[in-house]
């Protein structure tokens, strides 16, 4: 019985290019944002990451007939760029390391908290957009 791979080759290579982009972004957020008490970085490329990808499922996928190059675009940006954006072992780790239980769970809860509200308003943002344009919307 031969085997089958998950993914076509061109969606491993899209998630692949795009996930070496997304960590170079996160790279530079993180140079630009040194964490002086607070995981600054860590907390903005996920709060960032979450409302992307709030947005990008809402305008790629819902209420919209799926096509190939729709699903390029999401390997690419989703699992791609945004799951090389954003960094939740990182936000674990720092979690884990902070010595003070109140700001290890407040950041833990203001991350958790903050993604989701941030993933909603991606959402909400592109579903506006959606309806401003109607004829696009089937």
């Amino acid at each position: 019985m031969a085997s089958r791979a998950l993914l076509p080759p061109v969606a491993l290579g899209l998630v692949f290019a795009g996930g070496a982009l997304g960590t170079l972004a996160r790279y530079g957020v993180s140079l630009a944002l040194p964490g002086a008490g607070w995981p600054w970085a860590t907390f903005a490329v996920n709060v960032v990451g979450a409302f992307l990808l709030g947005f990008l499922l809402e305008l790629l996928s819902v209420h919209r007939p799926d096509n190939p190059e729709r699903r390029e675009v999401r390997w690419f940006f989703g699992p791609g760029f945004l799951g090389g954006f954003t960094t939740y072992s990182t936000l674990a780790f720092e979690e884990a390391s902070r010595t003070d239980l109140g700001t290890a769970l407040l950041y833990g809860a203001a991350s958790l908290v903050l993604g989701v509200l941030a993933a909603l308003a991606g959402i909400r943002v592109a579903a506006s957009m959606r309806r401003r344009r109607p004829d696009e919307a089937r």
